[in-house]
């Protein structure tokens, strides 16, 4: 049964370590489009990110979709319509803030409208995100994010600093979020049900397809759960040791077009 839908990570997969699109991978990508195959980006990145990756390989027509925020937001990409939104309460922020503060590490949350610190030291990683997201920075403290709608939550400071903090978190803070690192200098925390799985699943749902018609295209940790899911998991060649236990396929490397050598070898055959 051909694959008609393909999710895709974007750093360290579907860019290279410039950050670019290669012409291989804007290709491929097109061909993939022609023939009726739906290729979703699937980031932790809010929307304001993705904007120029959509229009670039021209993922914005009628019909298109993008996963942000890790699955936390699913929209048509045309219309802006929101097909999944989930948000993390004002007691979940305190709790995770808290949980910095007592591990010592920054912490920052995101909305759709920007990145909340109540570091008054921003750390360098809040501003790395920024940058990366087209995103600006607001410095608030605690009690002025009553009422703001945060999809996720971040720790993130140098990665031996994380590594040490993220021994300590306690279980209790697994069983209420989903957590995941992905990168080493960011630990992503989000609703318990968020998950870019159950974003790809809610997809090929809303399309009729079956599992076996699903790809997902990823190289790090908080691409596990749509590498889990889909019927056709793809792992790069730069990716998480760990992942490629659980990959269907090895592609090539971000900085070999691996997407593109994906999408030609196990979609457009």
């Amino acid at each position: 049964m051909s694959i008609k839908l393909v999710a895709v990570d974007i750093d360290g997969t579907l860019v290279n370590s410039k950050r670019e699109i290669t012409p291989e991978v804007f290709e491929a990508v097109q061909d993939a489009k022609k023939q009726g195959v739906k290729v979703v980006i699937a980031t932790g990145r809010p929307i304001a990110g993705v904007h120029q990756l959509l229009d670039d390989l021209k993922l914005n027509e009628d019909g298109d979709y993008i996963i942000t925020f890790n699955g936390g937001l699913v929209q048509d990409v045309a219309t802006g319509e929101d097909i999944i939104k989930e948000s993390m309460s004002y007691d979940d922020y305190m709790e995770v803030e808290f949980l910095a503060r007592k591990l010592g590490v920054h912490m920052h949350a995101i909305t759709k409208e920007g990145i909340y610190t109540a570091n008054r030291n921003i750390g360098k990683y809040t501003v790395h995100e920024s940058t990366l997201v087209s995103m600006p920075i607001f410095y608030r403290t605690p009690e002025e994010m009553v009422g703001k709608d945060i999809v996720k939550m971040m720790l993130i400071d140098e990665p031996e600093l994380l590594n040490a903090a993220i021994a300590k978190i306690p279980a209790e803070y697994y069983d209420r979020f989903n957590i995941v690192k992905s990168t080493p200098f960011y630990l992503e925390i989000m609703p318990k049900t968020v998950s870019k799985g159950n974003a790809v699943l809610h997809l090929a749902e809303k399309m009729g397809l079956s599992i076996d018609q699903t790809m997902a295209i990823g190289d790090e940790e908080n691409d596990r759960a749509m590498l889990e899911v889909v019927g056709n998991p793809v792992v790069m060649e730069n990716g998480n040791p760990e992942l490629k236990k659980i990959a269907k396929y090895i592609t090539k490397s971000n900085d070999e077009s691996g997407v593109a050598y994906a999408l030609r070898q196990w979609v457009l055959n």
